[in-house]
């Protein structure tokens, strides 16, 4: 994936004449960037197969089903980072920092599970046809976030995070004015049911609440990575 300030750069790459290094950059250390990325990957799953419901809406149960054993996975590493974070005396980034990430990516695949579970239980005679821009937007989104996270263990400049993040939040844009056309055109619906409308928004809100929480990662990684410049 391209992105507005380039690709991930490797752990040799100078800026100002300096290396930009994390603590604790050992083998053993890069267990903390794994379990990480295994969250970024679940987000990243959940919203594939969000995209394979929408596309094969009849036999969404099956899809929130699979939906559901990722989020169930997600959450047992999340445990495991939390534990391996309070167990370990040097860690190789601050304790809070990895805990935020680790809870705003389990928090993207939450989102989406409480989206899919609800399309499995409403019952909806056909998905609204805005709705596959919308889990597209979740799709990219959940990708970039994906890259943003591998990029910690590369060590990045700042200028290549922050083209990353430029490229979420272009995302998030985008997303956010779909959303908005989403639910004027769901409310201002001749004859809309309430109870119909209702039912939709909440979908709408919780992949808005997905999208927003890819962009609070990669804003954390951005902090992060000017802490250590």
């Amino acid at each position: 994936m391209n992105y507005p300030s380039g690709g991930p750069i490797s752990a040799h790459c100078i800026k100002g004449g300096n290396v930009l290094r994390f603590p604790g950059s050992s083998k053993k250390k890069n267990v903390f960037y794994e379990l990480l990325e295994k969250q970024a990957k679940a987000a990243l799953f959940a919203a594939r197969t969000f995209q394979e419901l929408i596309n094969d809406f009849d036999n969404r149960g099956q899809y929130a089903k699979k939906i559901k054993e990722i989020e169930i996975e997600a959450d047992q590493v999340a445990r495991s980072l939390a534990n391996l974070v309070d167990a370990t005396f040097v860690t190789p980034l601050d304790k809070e920092d990895l805990h935020a990430l680790s809870s705003e990516l389990n928090d993207v695949t939450e989102s989406i599970e409480a989206c899919t579970g609800r399309l499995a239980l409403y019952q909806f005679a056909n998905v609204r046809p805005d709705m596959e821009l919308l889990v597209s937007h979740l799709v990219r989104i959940t990708e970039a976030t994906l890259d943003a996270v591998r990029v910690l263990r590369t060590q990045p400049s700042l200028e290549n995070i922050q083209g990353i993040y430029k490229h979420i939040h272009q995302i998030e844009k985008e997303h956010d004015g779909a959303f908005r056309r989403a639910l004027a055109n769901l409310i201002n619906a001749p004859n809309a049911d309430p109870i119909r409308v209702i039912k939709w928004k909440e979908i709408y809100d919780r992949i808005e609440a997905a999208v927003d929480r890819c962009e609070d990662v990669a804003h954390t990684i951005e902090s992060v990575v000017v802490k250590y410049a």
